[in-house]
């Protein structure tokens, strides 16, 4: 795995690099991906996110977490030769807010934020009930690969 990450300054406790890459890879795995594939994760701002979230999504409110599929429109399916599956960027902000109202670590939330970018990198959606189960049954089990037990 090829993993880029990038952190805003100045975060009052930022996540550790090792901690995302394990994220990163508790999804591929729980998603059966072989292969190299690479990928970038954002920890960025709420202005930022709403920014992107605007230009992207027509939303011009905050978010806490945005994928983004490679440039050629869609994911390569992994197995290609460096296959970039795209971008995940994840708000700070939303992620310590939703940490502290259901109860868990910063930490424990940025990772759950992570595996559910990956996913969606990867063709997951949750908007019909099918495809929810589907990619809820993919998330749970990369969250127990973290050691992480509740439930989103």
């Amino acid at each position: 795995m090829n993993l880029s990450t990038r952190i805003e300054r100045g975060l009052p406790q930022p996540p550790q690099r090792r901690w995302l890459e394990k994220a990163v890879r508790a999804a591929l795995k729980s998603s059966k991906v072989e292969g190299v594939v690479g990928l970038t994760v954002v920890i960025t701002s709420d202005a930022s996110i709403c920014e992107l979230n605007r230009l992207y999504r027509g939303i011009d409110a905050p978010t806490d977490v945005l994928s983004f599929g490679n440039a050629a429109g869609e994911a390569q399916l992994p197995g290609a030769d460096d296959a970039y599956l795209g971008d995940v960027v994840i708000s700070y902000a939303r992620a310590s807010e939703q940490a502290a109202a259901f109860g868990h670590s910063v930490e424990e939330e940025i990772a759950l934020l992570v595996v559910h970018g990956v996913l969606h990198l990867l063709g997951h959606d949750h908007e019909q009930a099918d495809d929810r189960q589907r990619m809820w049954g993919v998330q749970d089990q990369a969250l127990e690969m973290l050691g992480i037990q509740w439930r989103p």
